[in-house]
């Protein structure tokens, strides 16, 4: 699909791609994350993202929730390790009053005291739901122990206690040092002119200063480690074990991910059919569930195995995931199995494109890291070349033995 890329005076980063349908997908990715935090701002960039809504210097609250739900639309928010994306969904003759809304409390938001007070318990209270949902969890857990003392290791929401001092003060300063034009790109998915696209956003960014150089735009690496322990065992008042297995893997910017991303489908992608899903659900009946993940930063990344099962069954089931591994380990796939493999995913990822709103995320993230369009056709291609002595390649080096670490909470 035609797609159209600009970049203002100010350093805002601008894409549009061109879809006919009344809908519009529209948002800002601001590159502030968990991983862009001071080890004293912990939570920083979650709780930004709940103030935004709370007042600006032209609105307030409630004009921010009306906003475009009175005009059939819908914002909302969400952060990551790797950013802070606030998005919305208008049809398309509401464009620029979304445009207006967007850049008024990703820039212009005061962060009033009170209003911090009362959402800090807000947030407290998201924390401790989280506390009791042990299958979420047990992947920050897990995450922490790939990345131990960095960032990338501490959890999204935060501690309640440090959220409880947080400030106004504190608030701006996080936000005049991340929320700033040249560390955000804006996104538009739908059917509008790109003129009219970018002569919108000059307009609501006419007071921004010129764009200069970000002191903080590179974070430093962040390798995930073999930790010293491979094997944790966490006493939690549970119905049943929870499981996670996993390792270091590639990043974002590594031509090795399109056949990991081929294994880790086969494996334990989202089909019925796949390897552990068969192995453990359907032969063996131990789980209800079994899947499989990857988890890609520019620079790092890594994967895993979740499941749950009964706590006797805890090491049958390790076993059968170890024999997975192994196979794939040790002998390349068939001809026939690897085409099927490569038919399975492109399939998927052709589906994916009609789920606007996640289609129109990724567009929005791709050009924020990485600084270019989401190829779906590339995309496709690459992983049509990768062949089956490339995954087996990558499977003896990500899934080698030596290189799994097992979490479980039990």
């Amino acid at each position: 699909m035609a797609h159209e890329i600009y970049t203002l005076s100010n350093g805002l980063r601008v894409i549009h791609e061109a879809r006919q349908s009344e809908v519009l997908y529209l948002g800002y990715v601001v590159c502030a994350g968990t991983r862009h935090e001071e080890p004293a701002d912990a939570g920083m960039a979650h709780f930004i993202e709940h103030l935004t809504f709370k007042g600006t210097e032209k609105r307030r609250s409630c004009h921010i929730t009306n906003g475009l739900e009175r005009v059939g639309g819908d914002l909302n928010a969400f952060t990551t390790k790797q950013e802070t994306v606030y998005y919305a969904t208008v049809l398309k003759k509401d464009f620029e009053r979304a445009a207006d809304l967007l850049t008024d409390i990703v820039f212009h938001s005061i962060f009033p005291q009170t209003e911090i007070d009362k959402e800090v318990e807000v947030i407290c209270d998201e924390i401790d739901s989280y506390l009791d949902s042990p299958s979420e969890l047990i992947f920050d857990e897990f995450e922490a122990m790939m990345y131990p003392s960095l960032p990338l290791g501490r959890d999204i929401l935060g501690r309640a206690e440090r959220l409880r001092t947080y400030t106004t003060a504190d608030a701006l300063r996080f936000a005049r040092r991340y929320y700033v034009a040249p560390n955000a790109a804006f996104y538009v998915y739908g059917d509008v002119p790109f003129g009219k696209v970018v002569r919108t956003l000059e307009k609501l960014t006419a007071d921004f200063p010129a764009a200069v150089p970000l002191l903080h735009e590179t974070v430093p690496l962040a390798f995930p480690t073999l930790p010293a322990e491979p094997l944790r065992k966490v006493e939690k008042q549970t119905h049943q074990a929870h499981v996670v297995v996993g390792g270091p893997a590639f990043g974002g910017r590594d031509s090795r991910r399109f056949a990991l991303t081929l294994l880790n489908n086969l494996l334990g992608g989202p089909g019925m059919n796949s390897r552990l899903n068969v192995s453990l659900r359907e032969k063996a009946g131990l789980v209800y569930s079994v899947d499989s993940y990857l988890n890609t930063y520019p620079d790092t990344g890594y994967w895993n195995v979740y499941f749950g099962c009964d706590s006797c069954d805890v090491e049958r089931c390790r076993r059968k995931l170890q024999r997975e591994l192994r196979r794939l380990c040790e002998k390349p796939l068939s001809k026939s199995q690897l085409l099927a493999a490569k038919k399975q995913l492109l399939g998927q990822i052709g589906i994916s494109t009609d789920a606007s709103e996640g289609y129109s995320l990724a567009l929005g993230k791709t050009f924020a890291h990485y600084n270019k369009y989401r190829d779906i056709a590339k995309l496709k291609q690459a992983i049509s070349d990768v062949t089956a002595e490339e995954m087996q390649a990558v499977a003896a080096e990500v899934y080698h033995p030596e290189r799994l670490t097992t979490l479980v909470y039990h």
